[in-house]
C-alpha cells in the first residue's frame, strides 16, 4: 500500500431467513496483501473515528434485493465504494448472512476488471490457500459463529480516485416457524450512504395472507418511508431513505441505519392436500394444513444437574422449566428426570398436566441443584422406560405423541460413556417410537454426539447459547414442538411419475410449521399426477389425496420478469444437499460415503458453498506484485465447536491517531447521572439512570481479586429549578488499588491522594503528566484526567464546569472506564458488572410516548423489559456538547438490567465497600 494508513469500512448487513433447526455455520479465510493482515485470532475490529468530516472513503451505494418465489429466497447484495483520497487504500466489505443460506456468487469489479468467485471442492480450495500462505503472503483466518447469522468478509486495495463494486448472492428456502416466514436484513452502516435501498419482492401462488415490515431503528418519522404494496399473490416492500433522512440529527454525520429490518409474512393454507407447484420438470409440495386438532403430548424432561451445570446454567434451567411447565395443556402428561451420577424422578409415572400437578412440579423444579457426574444414558433410559411402561399400562392416551427432551452441557462421564453404545441402547429400547430432542447447553457440550443421538431417534438437536437469555431460548424451542398436529406423516407420489425425491416421511408436523418435499419428474411433459398424504391425527388417521398440474407462470405474473425460471430445480437441489449432508453423519460407512459424494457433486453443479465446498476468489495484484486469495467456507455446528473459535475476529488496522480506542467497550456515567454501556461488537449501547438523594455514595467498580474499588458520590442542584425536579450528578470519586498502594480522591475541586508512597495534590487549572511505578496520570487543564493503573485498567474522568453564578446547577464529573478486560470475572458494581459482557435481544419495536423514541421489548437476564430507543452523550471528545450515543434506555433505575436494585450499591463512605 502506498501509505501506512489503512481505512476500515464496516458494512455489516445481510438478508436472514431464520430457521431454528439450522445445522450450519460459516468460516471465511482471507489472505491479505503484504503487511495488511495479522493473526486474526488475536485482534479486534477497529472503528473509524466518529463524525469524521474529512473521510476519504465514501460508500456511494448499498442495495439489498431479495426476491422470494414460493418460499425460495434469492438475495443479491450490491455495494459500490469510492476511494476519494490521493493514495491507495484497503477497503473492506463485510456482511452478515443467514446460517441456512448457501452463497452462490461473489464478484468484485475494480476499474472495469471483474473478479468472479469459483466454487471448488473444499480440499482443493484449502490447498490453494495453503500454497498462498507458504509463498510468504500473510493471511487472516476468519471464523464466523452466531445464533442466526454468519459473516462474510473480504478486503481489496483500491487505487487513488477509484471505486470497487461488491456483489454477493445467496439462496435459501424460507422455513415456516410459529406461523410465519421471516426475512431479516441486518444493517450496520458506519456512514451515510448516497444511494441506499432495501427491496423485497415476494411471489406466492397460494396467496399471501399477511405481510408486516418493522425495524429496530425505525422511528415514527422513518416508518412512513417503508413502502408496502400487497396484492393477492404478490408483495413489494421497499425502504430507501435519503441522506438527510438517514442522519441522527440535522447537522450530524451519524446514521440511524443500525439494526435489523424484518419482514414477516404467511400464505393461505386452505387446502388440506397442501400446494404443489410444477415448473420446468421439477415439483415442490408445501404441506401445512389448517384446522387440525392438536395431538396431546407425553413429554419427559431429562435434565442434567451435574456439577458443570452449577451457577447460571442451573438457575436458567429452573427459570425455563417454570415457564415451560406453565405452557403444558391439561390433556398432556409429563415427567421430570434429573440426573447426575445418580438418577432421580419427580414421580415414578407420568402425571397429567393438571393445575395441581403443575404447581407441585414447578416447586420441585425450583429446588433443582447441581452435583456429581454426568450419567446421560441412565437419565435417558429411565425416561424412555417410564414412557413405554405407562403406554403399555394405558395410563396415558394411546393417540398421543411421545417425546424426551434432554438438556445437558457435557459428555457422559458416568454409567455408559461410549456415544455409539448409548445410541444403540436407546434406539433398541425405543424401537424408533419415541422422539428425542436434545438441547446442548453452552460451548463445551459434544454437539456431534447429541445431534447423532437425536437424528437416530426421530428428533433433532439444538445448541442453547450460554447467555443471559438461555432460559428464553429453552422456552422458545419448546414452543415450537409443543403442539404436534400429525405424526408419522407420509407424502406419496406415483413411482412412475417422479424420482429423486427429497425426504417424504416426517415423524411430526407441528403447529405453525410446514413440510416441504421436492422431486424431479420422470417425464418432463407430465403435469398431472396423484398425490397422497397420510398421517396419524388426534382422534383418527389423516388421509387426503388429489391431482396436481403445472402452473403457467406467465399467466400468474404476466407483468413480472420471473426472477429465475429454474427455482423449483434449485429448491430441490438445496433441500437434497442439506439432507444428504445430514445423512452423511449416520448409517453405514458406505452410506455416509455415498451421501457425501452425492452432496459434493450437487454442490459443485449448482455452485452452492456448502460444508463440502469453498468459493475461491483471486484478488488483484497488490503493490508487491502478488495476487492473493479469498476462500469462503461453511462449517457444520460440530465443526465450528471443534475449531475452538467462537467469536468473529479480523485483522486489526490503524485508522487514525485518535486519543481513544473506540473498539474496546466503554462503560461510563455522566450527566444527571446517565449510565452508558457501549458495546462495539454489537454496534449498540444500553443506558439507564440512577436517581437518589444528594450525598449518596454508590459503588461503581469493585474487584476484590485485583484490589480495585471505585465509589462515587452524587451532589444535587443548588436549589430546586422551576420545573420542580432536583437533578443530581457525581461530583467526587474515590479510587483505590490496594495491591499497588494507590488511593485517589477526584472531585470538582481537584485531585488528592497517594501514589508510590508519595502524596499527590493536583489542580484542574494545570495540565500535568506523571509517570510512576504503579500509575500514570495525564491531566488536561479544565477538561479531563486519565488514570492508567499498571497491568490493570484505565479510567477517564471528565470535568464539567458550570457558570459559577448559575442559579441552579453545579460543576460535576463524568466517569469512563477503558481497557477493562484484565479485571477478574468477579468484578462488580454499577459499571463493573458489565465489564465481561451482557447478552440481550431486542424485538417488537413499536411507537413510544415520544415520536422519535420508539419502545421495544428486551430479553435480558431471564427477564422481559420494556425499553425505549434514545440517545445519551459521550463527553470525552467534546466536553461542552458531547457526542450522541444511540442506546436502549432501561427504565426504573436500571431494574432488570443491573443485578438486584440500585440501593444494593450504596456504601457508607467514599473508600468503603459496605
Amino acid at each position: 500500500m502506498s501509505r501506512a494508513l489503512t481505512v476500515r469500512l464496516l458494512l455489516l448487513w445481510g438478508s436472514a431467513c431464520l430457521w431454528m433447526f439450522s445445522p450450519t455455520l460459516g468460516d471465511f479465510v482471507i489472505p491479505g496483501p503484504r503487511g495488511a493482515a495479522k493473526d486474526a485470532g488475536h485482534h479486534a475490529i477497529p472503528r473509524q473515528k466518529r463524525n469524521t468530516p474529512d473521510a476519504t472513503v465514501e460508500v456511494h451505494s448499498v442495495k439489498v434485493d431479495c426476491a422470494v418465489t414460493s418460499r425460495f429466497a434469492h438475495t443479491v447484495i450490491t455495494s459500490m465504494t469510492l476511494n476519494k483520497a490521493n493514495f491507495s487504500q484497503e477497503i473492506f466489505f463485510e456482511m452478515d448472512l443467514p446460517k441456512t443460506a448457501f452463497i452462490t456468487n461473489f464478484t468484485m469489479e475494480i476499474d472495469g476488471q471483474v473478479y468472479v468467485g469459483e466454487v471448488k471442492e473444499k480440499e482443493k480450495a484449502k490447498k490453494q490457500y495453503q500454497k498462498a500462505v507458504s509463498s510468504g503472503r500473510t493471511a487472516g483466518l476468519v471464523k464466523a459463529s452466531g445464533r442466526k447469522m454468519e459473516k462474510f468478509s473480504v478486503s481489496v486495495n483500491i487505487a487513488a480516485k477509484s471505486n470497487v463494486t461488491f456483489v454477493l448472492t445467496h439462496e435459501e428456502l424460507l422455513q415456516r416457524k410459529l406461523g410465519n416466514y421471516e426475512i431479516m436484513t441486518r444493517l450496520k452502516l458506519k456512514q451515510l450512504v448516497q444511494d441506499f435501498q432495501i427491496v423485497a419482492n415476494i411471489y406466492e401462488p397460494q396467496g399471501i395472507s399477511y405481510v408486516d415490515a418493522q425495524a429496530t431503528f425505525l422511528s415514527n418519522e422513518l416508518l412512513p418511508l417503508v413502502e408496502k404494496i400487497v396484492t393477492e399473490k404478490k408483495a413489494h416492500i421497499a425502504f430507501s431513505p435519503t441522506l438527510e433522512q438517514q442522519r441522527t440529527c440535522p447537522n450530524c454525520d451519524g446514521t440511524l441505519i443500525n439494526g435489523d429490518f424484518v419482514i414477516k409474512y404467511d400464505v393461505n393454507h386452505a387446502s388440506s392436500l397442501g400446494d404443489i407447484q410444477i415448473v420446468n420438470g421439477y415439483f415442490v409440495h408445501f404441506f401445512a394444513p389448517s384446522n387440525l386438532e392438536r395431538v396431546p403430548t407425553n413429554v419427559v424432561f431429562v435434565i442434567d444437574r451435574s456439577g458443570s451445570m452449577s451457577g447460571t446454567k442451573m438457575f436458567q434451567t429452573r427459570v425455563a422449566m417454570q415457564s415451560i411447565l406453565g405452557d403444558l395443556q391439561e390433556d398432556d402428561y409429563f415427567a421430570i428426570v434429573p440426573f447426575d451420577d445418580e438418577i432421580e424422578c419427580w414421580k415414578e409415572n407420568l402425571a397429567k398436566a393438571t393445575k395441581e400437578n403443575l404447581a407441585v412440579a414447578v416447586k420441585y423444579a425450583q429446588g433443582l441443584t447441581s452435583r456429581g457426574g454426568t450419567n446421560i444414558s441412565g437419565g435417558l433410559l429411565k425416561g424412555v422406560n417410564m414412557l413405554l411402561r405407562d403406554k403399555a399400562q394405558k395410563t396415558i392416551p394411546e393417540r398421543s405423541v411421545d417425546m424426551i427432551i434432554l438438556l445437558t452441557d457435557g459428555m457422559p462421564n458416568y454409567g455408559e460413556t461410549n456415544p455409539n453404545n448409548i445410541n444403540g441402547m436407546l434406539h433398541s429400547v425405543t424401537g424408533g417410537n419415541v422422539s428425542l430432542f436434545s438441547l446442548g447447553f453452552g460451548d463445551n457440550v459434544e454437539y456431534g454426539f447429541i445431534d447423532t443421538l437425536s437424528q437416530h431417534n426421530k428428533g433433532l438437536a439444538r445448541r442453547i447459547f450460554e447467555a443471559s437469555d438461555a432460559a428464553l431460548q429453552l422456552k422458545g424451542f419448546y414452543e415450537e414442538i409443543s403442539s404436534p398436529l400429525l405424526s408419522e406423516v407420509d407424502l406419496r407420489y406415483p413411482s412412475n411419475a417422479v424420482d429423486f425425491l427429497t425426504t417424504n416421511h416426517f415423524s411430526q408436523l407441528f403447529n405453525g410449521s410446514e413440510i416441504v418435499v421436492a422431486g424431479r419428474l420422470i417425464d418432463n411433459n407430465m403435469d398431472n399426477f396423484l398425490v397422497e398424504v397420510f398421517g396419524q391425527g388426534f382422534e383418527e388417521d389423516f388421509k387426503v389425496q388429489g391431482q396436481t398440474s403445472a402452473l403457467d407462470w406467465g399467466t400468474i405474473y404476466p407483468d413480472e420478469g420471473y426472477i429465475f425460471g429454474d427455482f423449483t430445480e434449485r429448491l430441490w437441489a438445496y433441500l437434497t444437499i442439506q439432507q444428504l449432508i445430514e445423512k452423511s453423519k449416520t448409517g453405514s460407512s458406505d452410506d455416509k460415503a455415498n451421501a457425501t459424494a452425492k452432496a459434493l457433486e450437487m454442490s459443485l453443479k449448482y455452485s452452492f458453498v456448502t460444508p463440502l465446498t469453498s468459493m475461491v476468489v483471486t484478488k488483484p495484484e497488490t503493490e508487491d506484485g502478488k495476487n492473493s486469495t479469498l476462500i469462503a467456507d461453511k462449517l457444520t455446528e460440530a465443526e465450528r465447536q471443534r475449531s475452538g473459535q467462537d467469536r468473529y475476529s479480523v485483522p486489526t488496522y490503524s485508522v487514525s491517531s485518535a486519543n481513544y480506542n473506540y473498539m474496546s467497550p466503554t462503560y461510563s456515567v455522566d450527566g444527571d447521572p446517565h449510565f452508558i454501556i457501549e458495546l462495539p461488537d454489537r454496534d449498540d449501547a444500553l443506558c439507564f439512570n440512577i436517581n437518589d438523594k444528594p450525598g449518596t455514595i454508590f459503588t461503581l467498580v469493585k474487584d476484590t481479586k485485583s484490589g480495585i474499588l471505585v465509589n462515587g458520590q452524587i451532589i444535587g442542584d443548588k436549589q430546586i429549578p422551576p420545573d420542580g425536579k432536583m437533578y443530581t450528578y457525581f461530583w467526587r470519586f474515590g479510587i483505590i488499588q490496594r495491591t499497588l498502594g494507590v488511593r485517589l480522591e477526584v472531585s470538582t475541586k481537584g485531585i488528592v491522594g497517594f501514589q508510590d508512597g508519595k502524596r499527590l495534590k493536583l489542580r484542574w487549572s494545570n495540565s500535568t503528566t506523571i509517570k510512576g511505578d504503579s500509575m500514570d496520570i495525564l491531566l488536561t487543564k479544565d477538561r479531563s484526567l486519565t488514570i492508567t493503573l499498571k497491568d490493570s485498567v484505565k479510567f477517564v474522568i471528565v470535568l464539567h464546569k458550570v457558570w459559577k453564578n448559575h442559579p441552579y446547577h453545579r460543576d460535576y464529573l463524568g466517569f469512563y472506564t477503558l481497557d477493562t478486560h484484565i479485571l477478574s470475572p468477579s468484578v462488580h458494581g454499577l459499571l463493573g458488572q458489565f465489564y465481561h459482557g451482557i447478552q440481550y435481544e431486542v424485538t417488537d419495536l413499536r411507537p413510544g410516548e415520544v415520536p422519535e423514541k420508539p419502545d421495544a421489548t428486551m430479553y435480558v437476564k431471564g427477564q422481559e423489559l420494556n425499553v425505549t430507543r434514545g440517545w445519551q452523550r459521550d463527553f470525552r471528545r467534546d466536553v461542552k456538547n458531547g457526542e450522541n450515543v444511540p442506546c436502549w434506555f432501561i427504565h426504573n433505575n436500571g431494574t432488570g438490567l443491573i443485578d438486584g436494585h440500585a440501593s444494593d450499591y450504596i456504601v457508607s463512605g467514599l473508600f468503603k465497600s459496605v
